[in-house]
């Protein structure tokens, strides 16, 4: 059973294209999840965007392969049941745990 802050692989579409990526589950109850892609790309975002892209920094122990980071500014709420038998790859540390919600509460 996936849980809050547990990082997992969907495909998240856009326009005509999409691609299968890291997200986490922010919230979930009996009906939906609220998910938010992460992300590798950084640098070349403008300053609005940066804003809302909270840095992990154990990537590592959450199961990801590079610096990432979680777009909080796109959120997508889903079916629960898409994810019924979905398997995280990671989940949040409790440092970073805490630290994101820091950060939601000032954006």
């Amino acid at each position: 059973m996936m849980k809050p802050f547990d990082i997992f692989i969907s495909y998240i579409a856009w326009g005509t294209g999409g691609k299968a990526r890291p997200v986490m589950m922010y919230a979930s109850s009996a009906e939906y999840v609220i998910i938010y892609p992460i992300t590798t790309q950084y640098v070349n975002k403008s300053e609005a965007i940066k804003a809302k892209y909270f840095k992990i920094n154990d990537w590592m122990q959450a199961g990801l392969d590079k610096q990432s980071y979680i777009d909080t500014g796109t959120s997508f709420k889903q079916l629960a049941s898409l994810y019924n038998n979905v398997k995280p790859i990671g989940r949040l540390t409790e440092t970073d745990k805490k630290r994101l919600l820091e950060f939601l509460k000032h954006i």
